[in-house]
C-alpha cells in the first residue's frame, strides 16, 4: 500500500513540476504579448471609440423622435387647460405631447460626417497594426538573444569538456615525465576561465529570459524558459529582390496607409468646411394634447376633444459669419496639403527602410556563411594543433591560443546566425508574412 502511495506521489510531483515549466515558442510569445501589451491594448480601445463614432454618425442622419407627459394638482384659483377659464376648486390635471425632428438638407454634412468616421476607423486600425509588428519584432529580437545565450552556454561547457579531457590526459603525461608541469598549470588555468564563462553565459542566459517575461509582462520568472529548436534559418527558398519587397510593403505596410487615410480625412474635413456655405433645410411635426379632472367628460374623450397637430418646416439661409466658413475652408486645404506631405514622406521612409533593412538582412548572410567558412578552416587549424600538441611539438599556451581561437569562431557563427535570423524577420514583416508564419 505504502510503495503505491509513493508511485502515486512521485507522479503526481513529476506533473505538478512539467505544468509550472512551461517552454514558450517564438509563435507563443508574439500571441501572447499581442495580448497583453498595455500599447495594444490601448490601440484597441482607440479603435472601438471610432467604431462608437461611426455608430454615432449613422444615429445622426435618423430623425429626432421625442415624447413628454407631465401632471400636477392645483387649489384655488387655476387655469382649466381644456377650458382656458379661470376656476376657484380643486384640480389634476395633465398633459401629453409627441414631437419628432429630421434633417432634409444641409449640405450633405452628416454624410460627409459619416463618411470620415469610417475613414478615421480605418486609420485607427492601421496604428493599431502598426502597433503589433513594433511588438512583434520585440519580441522576437528578445527571444533570439534568448536562443544565442543558451548556445553559447552549451558551447563553452563542450569547450569545457573538451578542457577536462585534456587536463586529464596532460596529468598523466606531467606524471609520467614526458611533459613538463608549465603545460598542465597552463590547461588548469583555461578550465578556471572556462568555467567562469560558463558561470557568465548563464547569468546571460537568465538576464535575457527575465528580459522577455518583462515584455511579456509575466511575473513567474523561475517558470519561464523558451522552446529553442523552432527557429531555424530556411535554406533553398527563392528569395524576392529589394524592388518586390519595396512595392510590397507599400501596398501592405501600416505606415503607408496611416498616411494615406491622413489624406482623406483631410479632403472630408475640406467637404464638412463647405458645408456650412449651404442652407439647411429640416421638417417638424408634433402631438399633443391634456386632460383636467374638473371637466365632467371622460378621460379618453378628453384626449380626443383637447388634442392638436403641428407640422411645417425650416429653412435656414447663411448670410453673413465673420468669414469662419471661409477661413475654415482655407485651413482644411492647408490640412490636406500638409497631409499629402506627410504621405509622401511616409513613402519615402518607407522605401528608405526596405532598402535598409533588405542591405542589413543581404549583409547579415554574407557574414553568417563568411563565420562558418572561417569556423570550418578554424576547426581544421584547432585539429592539427591538437595532434602536435599530443605530440609534444607545441607548448600548451600554444595549443590554449589554438582553442580560443576555435571558440571565438564559433561564438562569432552563433551572434551573426540569429543577427541573420532577426534580420530575415524584419523584411519578412516588410513583405506582408503574417505573424502567424514568422
Amino acid at each position: 500500500m505504502i510503495r503505491h502511495l509513493l508511485l502515486i506521489a512521485t507522479f503526481f510531483i513529476a506533473f505538478v513540476v512539467q505544468a509550472q515549466k512551461r517552454e514558450w515558442t517564438l509563435q507563443e510569445c508574439i500571441d501572447y504579448a499581442l495580448e497583453h501589451n498595455i500599447t495594444v491594448k490601448q490601440g484597441e480601445l482607440e479603435k472601438d471609440l471610432a467604431s462608437i463614432e461611426k455608430s454615432i454618425a449613422i444615429g445622426q442622419m435618423l430623425p429626432n423622435v421625442s415624447a413628454s407627459i407631465s401632471g400636477s394638482s392645483n387649489t384655488g384659483l387655476s387655469l382649466n387647460p381644456t377650458t382656458n377659464q379661470l376656476e376657484n376648486a380643486t384640480m389634476l390635471s395633465a398633459s401629453g405631447a409627441i414631437n419628432a425632428g429630421v434633417t432634409l438638407f444641409e449640405g450633405l454634412k452628416k454624410q460627409r460626417e459619416l463618411q470620415r468616421t469610417k475613414i478615421n476607423e480605418l486609420a485607427v486600425s492601421y496604428q493599431l497594426d502598426k502597433m503589433k509588428d513594433d511588438v512583434v519584432l520585440h519580441v522576437a529580437n528578445a527571444y533570439l538573444q534568448i536562443v544565442l545565450s543558451k548556445e553559447n552556454l552549451e558551447l563553452v561547457k563542450q569547450r569545457n569538456e573538451l578542457t577536462l579531457e585534456q587536463l586529464e590526459r596532460t596529468q598523466h603525461l606531467v606524471t609520467a615525465g614526458s611533459l613538463p608541469e608549465g603545460d598542465l598549470l597552463e590547461i588548469q588555468a583555461d578550465d578556471a576561465r572556462e568555467k567562469q564563462q560558463i558561470v557568465e553565459a548563464e547569468n546571460d542566459v537568465v538576464i535575457s529570459l527575465i528580459s522577455l517575461a518583462q515584455l511579456l509582462r509575466i511575473k513567474d520568472y523561475q517558470n519561464f524558459d523558451i522552446a529553442q529548436s523552432d527557429v531555424e534559418i530556411e535554406e533553398g527558398l527563392e528569395k524576392p529582390t529589394v524592388t518586390e519587397y519595396v512595392e510590397k510593403a507599400k501596398e501592405t505596410r501600416a505606415e503607408v496607409k496611416i498616411a494615406e487615410s491622413g489624406v482623406e480625412l483631410a479632403e472630408k474635413d475640406i467637404q464638412l468646411a463647405k458645408a456650412n456655405y449651404y442652407p439647411s433645410l429640416s421638417a417638424f411635426f408634433g402631438y399633443n394634447t391634456r386632460y383636467a379632472e374638473s371637466d365632467p367628460t371622460t378621460f379618453r374623450k378628453q384626449l380626443s376633444l383637447n388634442d392638436g397637430i403641428g407640422y411645417g418646416v425650416q429653412l435656414s439661409v447663411p448670410i453673413f459669419n465673420g468669414l469662419a466658413v471661409r477661413k475654415n475652408v482655407q485651413r482644411s486645404k492647408v490640412g490636406l496639403e500638409r497631409a499629402k506631405n506627410e504621405l509622401e514622406q511616409a513613402e519615402l521612409d518607407l522605401e528608405s527602410s526596405v532598402y535598409q533593412a533588405y542591405m542589413d538582412a543581404s549583409g547579415a548572410e554574407k557574414s553568417y556563411e563568411a563565420a562558418k567558412a572561417a569556423l570550418r578552416w578554424q576547426e581544421l587549424a584547432f585539429e592539427h594543433s591538437q595532434n602536435r600538441f599530443d605530440a609534444g611539438l607545441i607548448t600548451a599556451f600554444e595549443f590554449s591560443q589554438a582553442k580560443s581561437k576555435l571558440d571565438q569562431a564559433m561564438i562569432e557563427v552563433n551572434q551573426s546566425k540569429y543577427n541573420y535570423i532577426f534580420k530575415q524577420k524584419v523584411l519578412e514583416l516588410y513583405f506582408g508574412v503574417p505573424y502567424s508564419d514568422i
